[in-house]
């Protein structure tokens, strides 16, 4: 008569030979690859590759960059047209324990208009109303939870300047979370220009 206590130690004991017997192979072999042109691309990839490129060093499809080089993205905007078109290299240098500097000596580059303000609005919907709200009150779904988002319609913020606001959308501050990698320069002066339209209630 097989028990259950027979069943569970068959069971065992089988499960230790199969665990037994997968162990013999050497420790390089890998086995059956599922997919083995995932691990072997056929693609050119920028620092490996299966065939070598015969032209640049060890074979490589891309040169390592020089030694001390750090790849920046050149946000090289016009604003405006004709004889007022206006260039800015939207390059944004300021530390971020240093918002006093941001405060004195940055200005919104880009004009306002009703274009840029409509912009401007879905860009703070999309990263900003979860937490400030759909009014810049405070009062978003994750503000609930954090407590403590600023409401922009009180005097304590209505006095918030340009620099101010960009920089604390590029570092964040306080519980606010850092949105410089997200959001391009371009876009958090448009999300600039409508906390102002925010702030006027």
């Amino acid at each position: 008569m097989i028990t259950k206590h027979t069943s569970i130690t068959a069971l065992a004991v089988i499960g230790l030979l199969v665990a037994g017997t997968s162990c013999k192979r050497g420790h390089d072999n890998t086995g059956v690859e599922y997919a083995p042109q995932m691990y072997d691309a056929v693609g050119y990839e920028p620092y490996r590759q299966i065939k070598p490129n015969t032209i640049n060093p060890q074979g490589l499809n891309m040169r390592l960059p020089a030694r001390g080089t750090v790849a920046r993205p050149n946000y090289h905007t016009t604003f405006g047209e004709g004889s007022e078109a206006k260039t800015d290299l939207m390059m944004y240098n300021i530390p971020a324990d240093s918002i006093g500097i941001a405060e004195r000596v940055l200005t919104n580059p880009i004009p306002q208009t009703e274009k840029s303000l409509a912009e401007g609005q879905i860009l703070y919907t999309r990263y900003c109303s979860h937490c400030h709200g759909e009014t810049g009150k405070g009062d978003g779904l994750v503000a609930a939870q954090y407590k403590g988002v600023p409401n922009y319609t009180t005097d304590a913020y209505k006095s918030l300047n340009d620099g101010h606001i960009f920089h604390v959308i590029t570092h964040g501050k306080g519980r606010m979370w850092p949105h410089g990698s997200q959001i391009t320069p371009e876009d958090r002066w448009k999300i600039v220009q409508y906390v102002h339209k925010l702030q006027q209630g």
